[in-house]
């Protein structure tokens, strides 16, 4: 009976060139590359999505500053920009006010990556200050 007849597998005779099996590790590399593409893409957009909540935590920081400096919020501007920056998981590292005008700046630490914004608020040019 000879080797093509039967049903085994192909043994060294039938598998001289050096692409037996290249398609299993072909598929294998591929695979793996679309898992790490994957998984850098998702961590950049997760990034992104954080870097604009910190954005949004630097606004809201400076608005509670320029409110509490006007007189609309009871308290000191800068301990009000603080609270607000707690409640939105930030940090925040500077905070100037100078009349009706806050100038905050936030930080927020992600996965070994210090994310910062800033953000001003006050009147609009040109409105008497007070």
């Amino acid at each position: 009976m000879s080797a093509r007849g039967d049903n085994s597998k192909a043994g060294p005779a039938e598998c001289r060139n050096a692409e037996c099996g290249a398609g299993s590790i072909l598929a294998l590399a591929v695979l793996a590359a679309t898992v790490l593409l994957t998984t850098l893409i998702v961590t950049i957009l997760g990034l992104l999505v954080v870097s604009r909540s910190v954005a949004n935590a630097a606004d809201a920081a400076a608005l509670a500053a320029a409110d509490t400096a006007s007189g609309a919020i009871a308290g000191y501007p800068c301990e009000a920009a603080d609270a607000a920056a707690t409640l939105n998981e930030t940090a925040v590292t500077r905070c100037t006010v100078l009349g009706l005008i806050a100038s905050v700046s936030v930080r927020r630490r992600v996965h070994g990556i210090d994310i910062s914004a800033s953000a001003r608020a006050g009147p609009p040019p040109g409105e008497p200050s007070g």
